[in-house]
């Protein structure tokens, strides 16, 4: 049987690969025209194309349609929006269930809550706590809608795992949350509480943000495992849970006991079947 040949346009990938290794081709420089690129490696101009539009994908290029100085293809580096995207399309094919992101998204970012709090005393690790307050102060709002919550939830948990200082771990986690954005949507949207949730959400957010600022690892990393695994559960709240919907504190109490400070550990409870079973 014989072994398929490459497509045309993978030199363009391996030759890019290299000139980023070495230096010769940095992020923010141009690359070669599509014309000069189809010369230099005896390709089709279509086969360059192709090339742009993989690269694109990658989130390696950005490329511009036209004439002029900000027309062509000029290299970046969105490694998230790339991931994101890819593990997006596969969780839609059921290859990757959600389950299985939400239970990697509990190993990085549960370790990531010690190294967090363990990280040294310095200017950006007082910037990044602020911003993270600021954030959690921001959802406080009754009129905040829930989509606006859930953008300002997912950089609440990514500015607390860069205090780790691990850009790889960083960008999984960006593209975990953006891969798992559609289920957490629909989560919402079936429930009928999302006042009484969103209140809930809140109080384990300021026991997290706490444990991280007291320096308290360990509870820091037990708090964020009840916070997904509660949210999670809530997709099969009467089904597989365990957990019933009047055990949620009413907005109005659980409003007021967020103004109460300090607030403490533990956070409110994991139901009894935290997993969903579906895949």
């Amino acid at each position: 049987m014989s072994t398929p040949q490459p497509r045309a346009y993978t030199v363009i990938l391996d030759w890019l690969e290299e000139r980023l290794r070495s230096g010769d081709i940095s992020v923010g420089d141009k690359l070669p025209a599509e014309r000069q690129l189809a010369e230099d490696f005896s390709i089709s101009r279509a086969s360059v194309r192709e090339a742009i539009r993989v690269l694109d994908a990658m989130g390696l290029v950005r490329s511009a349609t036209g004439s002029g100085p900000n027309a062509g293809a000029v290299v970046i580096s969105e490694p998230s929006a790339a991931l994101a995207w890819a593990l997006r399309m596969h969780v839609a094919t059921r290859s990757l269930p959600v389950r299985d992101l939400v239970q990697t998204r509990l190993v990085l970012e549960t370790q990531s809550a010690v190294e967090a709090a363990a990280a040294p005393d310095s200017p950006e690790r007082v910037q990044i706590l602020k911003e993270a307050a600021a954030l959690v102060d921001m959802m406080d709002a009754p009129d905040l809608p829930a989509d606006e919550f859930h953008t300002r939830d997912a950089q609440f948990h990514i500015l607390l795992a860069s205090l780790a200082g691990n850009v790889v771990v960083e960008t999984i986690m960006t593209s975990l949350r953006q891969a798992t954005i559609s289920y957490v949507q629909e989560t919402v949207a079936g429930l009928g509480n999302w006042r009484d949730v969103s209140c809930a959400l809140q109080q384990q957010h300021r026991g997290i943000l706490q444990a991280v600022e007291e320096r308290r690892g360990e509870d820091a990393a037990a708090a964020l495992r009840e916070h997904i695994v509660w949210f999670f559960s809530l997709s099969g709240l009467k089904q597989r849970s365990g957990l019933a919907a009047d055990s949620l504190i009413p907005w109005g109490q659980c409003a007021a006991r967020i103004q109460t400070a300090p607030w403490t550990y533990p956070a409110p409870a994991p139901p009894a079947h935290p997993w969903p079973t579906s895949r």
